[in-house]
């Protein structure tokens, strides 16, 4: 039998940065969060629910995340403002192979091409690779996702293959899902680029 006891429970947390403080996401995050997204059709173009329109209706979003077992959610807080500006999980955990993904993530779009993403993702990772043990972090993305193909290839992460009508998008189309991974292996040198990245601003 394969011993799962060197991996620990995965449980959301928070993770300090310099830019962002990742923390485990409540509905308490909802009146920021939906400042920073209200209304912005590109910020849900590839999210998996359909753009809210209020504040009740972002709480259903954030609330089906939360009541998802397969899901760990954490709010992306930037620390400059003290305001939740978006929010990213980890999901299809397996204690097992020492795997999980990172995924399930949108954010303001004022935060987009900033520190915000390149840090929440070092702080996921280092958390992953570094406490949780994990040998695999994988990443999907729409194939017609450009922005974040591009966002998940500037971390480090090696592109797998293409998963043909995978998912089905809220409006009802099918996507084509590509995968990217990286390995235990991979993470120093990765990390060493994501650090000097964020050094330089």
């Amino acid at each position: 039998m394969i011993s799962t006891t060197a991996v620990p429970p995965v449980r959301s947390t928070t993770l300090p940065g310099r830019h962002v403080r990742l923390e485990p996401l409540a509905h308490s995050h909802v009146p920021d969060l939906f400042q920073a997204v209200a209304g912005d059709e590109d910020v849900w173009r590839w999210v998996s629910a359909l753009m809210p329109r209020t504040e009740d209706e972002l709480h259903a979003v954030i609330g089906a995340r939360l009541d998802n077992p397969e899901l760990v959610p954490f709010a992306v807080i930037q620390l400059a403002t003290g305001r939740c500006v978006g929010v990213t999980c980890y999901a299809n955990i397996s204690a097992r192979d020492e795997s999980l993904e990172i995924g399930g993530t949108f954010y303001g779009r004022a935060v987009w091409r900033t520190a915000v993403n390149t840090e929440a993702k070092l702080l996921l990772m280092t958390h992953a690779f570094e406490d949780l043990g994990m040998g695999r972090v994988q990443w999907c993305a729409d194939r017609r996702n450009e922005r974040s193909r591009n966002a998940i290839l500037r971390l480090g992460a090696t592109y797998e293959g293409t998963f043909r009508r995978h998912r089905r998008r809220p409006d009802g189309t099918w996507r084509d899902t590509m995968q990217f991974a990286m390995l235990r292996d991979e993470w120093p040198a990765a990390k060493e680029r994501l650090e000097a990245r964020l050094s330089r601003g």
